[in-house]
């Protein structure tokens, strides 16, 4: 250092100070934790159904299957994400989930399960940067596993009608539910004529939730001006809207 002159050492100091404060200008950011996307007990509750899809996966051949069951929690989760990666998906394993019931499931449908669900085990849930990467991967891959051939395709026109008939049904559930005291017979004719309606088109999701209602309709009749039935009915009618909503993209 002694050998180098002065004036040298005060233009190198000038030449690297911008990038010196540019640096230091960036450290902050570096270790700033990344946001999350979702909010923490959602993101606990998807880990926990992945595990628990996971464990009745393993446990599929004893005397009880709880595979399905797991599933639809699954995609009940899915659903309040609103997130469309997440909620494709869902439908996949939903899909998937109702071809178990087949006598003989296709050997592909099985080896596409399982590594979905393996996959799902990642500790980090949904906060993994490469969840939607893995998420559009895992659908696709279920999809064409539950998809026989071209001509069992959905068609476009076909899901775009049930979609505006569904948002119809919709809005007819929530009137319902908003009454005083609620219409215990308009939320359970249309939410089984949604889930006929989800059923012929294959999307098992929606079918689900809209069985779901009817279910809890059925359970509660007397007790639906209930703010903890009314809390359960609205929750699954929000679960619909974020299923409907990605039914076309």
């Amino acid at each position: 250092m002694a050998d180098i002159p002065e004036d040298d050492l005060a233009e190198s100091r000038a030449a690297l100070a911008p990038m010196l404060e540019a640096t230091a200008a960036i450290l902050p950011w570096l270790a700033k934790p990344k946001p999350a996307r979702f909010e923490p007990r959602l993101n606990e509750r998807w880990v926990a159904a992945s595990q628990q899809l996971y464990q009745a996966w393993q446990e599929r051949h004893g005397r009880t299957c709880e595979v399905r069951p797991a599933i639809f929690n699954l995609y009940t989760i899915a659903l309040e994400t609103a997130d469309a990666d997440c909620l494709r998906l869902g439908e996949a394993l939903a899909s998937a989930a109702d071809r178990l019931e087949d006598e003989t499931p296709p050997s592909r449908l099985i080896a596409a399960l399982s590594a979905s669900i393996e996959a799902l085990r990642e500790p980090a849930g949904l906060e993994h940067e490469a969840f939607a990467e893995r998420a559009r991967h895992f659908a696709a891959r279920l999809e064409n596993a539950t998809t026989p051939g071209e001509t069992s395709e959905r068609s476009a026109v076909l899901d775009q009608l049930f979609v505006d008939e569904a948002r119809e049904q919709l809005e007819l559930l929530r009137d319902a539910l908003a009454a005083l005291p609620p219409d215990a017979y308009v939320l359970t004719t249309e939410s089984l004529k949604l889930a006929q309606q989800a059923e012929m088109l294959e999307i098992w999701g929606i079918m689900h939730l809209a069985r779901q209602v009817a279910d809890c309709v059925a359970r509660h009749g007397s007790e639906l001006d209930q703010p903890a039935i009314r809390d359960e009915l609205d929750g699954l009618l929000r679960g619909l809207e974020a299923g409907i909503s990605v039914v076309v993209i």
